[in-house]
């Protein structure tokens, strides 16, 4: 059977190596990211990890296909990728002190065309931070990229007062529900 990762995340290839599982092909989609109205941040992850699943299976047929999506919500604001250390700073400002949801979309198209759907909700609690804090953060460039301009897996962890939920959701993929869904459709193929 063959797995095709729908994403140009190297955090994602990095974490399903964690449990053995390599992908056969990445192929990232090309999708607009872009939210809708009124669009919640938990409905945004999972719209844009159906999305890429299913635009990158397209291309794939008869494969098992993994999409997925990581937004930072904020009350009913998403906080997706900073464009620029403004919005970084922006940001980090918003998030200092607070908790906030990280909610991770996931959808898996097996074999013959069925979508297998999770919607992951991790809470995240920061400390209160300096601007120094902040300046030091956006000076390290660790932000760029990610969602919610933070790495928990980084220099960003240290803002981490509390996390309840799944920690590999918030780096960018539940190991948990990826793995469960794999085997729930007969992928075991172990590699490397």
């Amino acid at each position: 059977m063959r797995l095709v990762l729908a994403s140009a995340s190297p955090r994602r290839v990095d974490l399903l190596a964690q449990i053995g599982i390599i992908a056969d092909q990445v192929d990232p989609a090309h999708i607009d990211e872009t939210p809708l109205k009124n669009e919640l941040p938990r409905q945004l992850a999972l719209r844009l990890a159906v999305g890429k699943a299913q635009a990158v299976y397209a291309h794939h047929e008869g494969s098992l296909v993994v999409g997925a999506d990581t937004v930072v919500g904020v009350g009913r604001r998403s906080l997706p990728k900073a464009a620029d250390a403004d919005e970084a700073r922006r940001y980090l400002s918003l998030l200092s002190g607070r908790r906030h949801h990280v909610y991770g979309g996931l959808c898996v198209v097996d074999t013959k065309g069925t979508l297998h759907t999770r919607l992951i909700d991790t809470a995240v609690k920061f400390k209160r931070l300096s601007v120094e804090e902040i300046d030091d953060y956006i000076a390290s460039g660790e932000w760029e990229g990610k969602a919610g301009a933070y790495a928990i897996q980084g220099r960003g962890g240290a803002f981490v007062e509390k996390i309840i939920g799944s920690y590999t959701n918030v780096v960018g993929l539940s190991l948990y529900e990826t793995n469960n869904i794999l085997n729930g459709l007969g992928y075991r193929s172990v590699k490397g």
